[in-house]
């Protein structure tokens, strides 16, 4: 009894982040949710809406179209004004005083169709790591077997932890910004994902405001072209913004379904 209910309510927690990671993406087309950061060095505060980088990844394929990702990203700048203005490294201090980067790890299955591939990703999997670089040095490197291999992360400080709730992705060779001639295969297609994000105690003096923090971050990305077959290494622009999880009444909502739906099944075992 104990095992289901708990289930009962990891679903309800990952149907409303679903939900309003849905409604949530069409309404952040155009506007993002303003944070503060609070910069390493003697730059002042400034307010940010999106954070922008370049990401590169391991993609495993396996049995049963199952696929298993594991991904670095490096912060290249924030950004304001609605997604609209770049703010430079000598407002914010990042690249000059300090850098951030955050690994991520899901699994998931995917289909193929018409020659396009949808990748979903497995909510419950993986997870979230975002750090801040005080000396700069850290790189991470995919070889060519196994994982990354890392330097330079002995100083570096942990700001948040996270864990994959909704993810989903298409992989489209036929589009015609994959097709041939000059920076072909460069965009194939998009993925986004959504993970829960809770501030460590020194995430919370970098990220000051709101307060409490966003609850859900959002990434978003485009695929340069590849085979999902075997190990695949890939890489591309990913942008993240910040979000609430619904309000109280939406999970209520989302709740009251799933237990009329669990105690209808009950009364037909009955």
């Amino acid at each position: 009894m104990k095992t289901t209910f708990s289930k009962t309510l990891m679903a309800c927690a990952i149907t409303a982040a679903c939900a309003f990671a849905s409604t949530a993406a069409s309404a952040q087309s155009t506007i993002f949710n303003d944070f503060t950061i609070n910069p390493v060095g003697e730059n002042a505060n400034f307010v940010a809406d999106k954070m922008t980088g370049n990401y590169v990844e391991i993609a495993t394929f396996g049995a049963n179209n199952s696929f298993d990702v594991s991904l670095y990203w490096k912060a290249a700048a924030f950004v304001s004004n609605d997604g609209t203005q770049q703010i430079d490294a000598g407002r914010s201090g990042l690249g000059s005083d300090y850098g951030i980067y955050a690994l991520y790890k899901a699994s998931g299955t995917y289909t193929q169709s018409g020659g396009a591939t949808t990748f979903n990703f497995t909510p419950g999997t993986g997870s979230l790591g975002v750090f801040l670089d005080r000396n700069r040095d850290t790189a991470f490197t995919a070889g060519t077997t196994g994982d990354f291999t890392n330097v330079g992360t002995g100083e570096d400080v942990s700001l948040a932890t996270g864990m994959p709730v909704f993810g989903q992705g298409t992989l489209d060779p036929s589009l015609p910004t994959c097709g041939t001639g000059a920076g072909s295969g460069i965009n194939c297609g998009n993925f986004g994902t959504t993970t829960t994000f809770d501030l460590s105690t020194a995430g919370s003096g970098f990220f000051v405001a709101p307060s409490p923090f966003y609850q859900l971050s959002f990434q978003s990305g485009q695929l340069n072209n590849f085979s999902p077959t075997g190990r695949q290494v890939l890489n591309g622009s990913l942008d993240v913004a910040f979000n609430n999880v619904p309000e109280p009444t939406s999970i209520a909502l989302v709740g009251l379904g799933l237990l009329g739906l669990g105690l209808s099944l009950r009364r037909k075992q009955a």
